[in-house]
């Protein structure tokens, strides 16, 4: 993975997102998002830690949670790309989790699939969340993937994102409270996403006519 140029600053937040080489799929079945989301789980920890074939949050191991060197803050994993809303913790952290991630995924994937080769395509791409408002608006488009490219028509459907532990406020890895504590109740968080349904389905209609009409 070819090195930034503009490195990533401890405490902010970036939205980060990459997708497959060629626009490919990068999930085939149910275990490789399962996999996925124990990658990512794993390596936004600092050791020590256990093998990563032994690595279950569930279990008797018992992270300790203040040695992070990113703070997961939302995420969605598509077919064909992934979006992340991470907060740099710790120096290079951001570089580390991904260059990692996508390392590991990629050798898992490629076993599995008797592949050989990239999967993902090139250097992850990067946006800096620059105010409390936009956050709040990035965690929304983030969480509206999968409706708005029509997968699922309800979002409590899709098993691949953390909106079901925003708006059930489940435990999970993420830090929730960077977004929800915008808002009052939690439960307005659910309708401040839903809200704009019907636009996100617009816009990806609107997108793919484009595509039919320059193709």
């Amino acid at each position: 993975m070819p090195s930034r140029v503009i490195p990533f600053i401890n405490g902010q937040i970036y939205h980060i997102y990459n997708r497959g080489t060629e626009k490919r799929r990068i999930f085939e079945a149910q275990r490789d998002y399962q996999r996925f989301l124990k990658t990512l789980n794993y390596y936004h920890l600092e050791g020590p830690k256990p093998k990563f074939s032994q690595f279950s949050p569930t279990g008797s191991f018992k992270p300790d949670l203040s040695k992070k060197i990113v703070e997961i803050i939302a995420y969605c994993l598509m077919p064909n790309h992934f979006h992340l809303l991470l907060k740099q913790v710790r120096e290079g952290g951001i570089t580390e989790l991904v260059s990692k991630l996508s390392n590991s995924y990629t050798k898992y994937f490629n076993i599995k699939h008797r592949r050989t080769g990239l999967l993902l395509q090139g250097e992850f791409k990067s946006v800096l969340i620059e105010s409390g408002e936009q956050l709040i608006h990035v965690s929304r488009y983030i969480h509206l993937n999968p409706i708005a490219s029509f997968l699922v028509k309800n979002l409590n459907d899709y098993q691949w994102s953390s909106y079901k532990e925003y708006v059930n406020n489940l435990k999970g890895f993420c830090a929730k409270e960077e977004v929800l504590g915008s808002f009052k109740p939690i439960k307005s968080y659910q309708q401040f996403c839903l809200d704009q349904v019907s636009y996100a389905q617009s816009l990806e209609r609107i997108k793919h006519a484009l595509i039919d009409i320059n193709g």
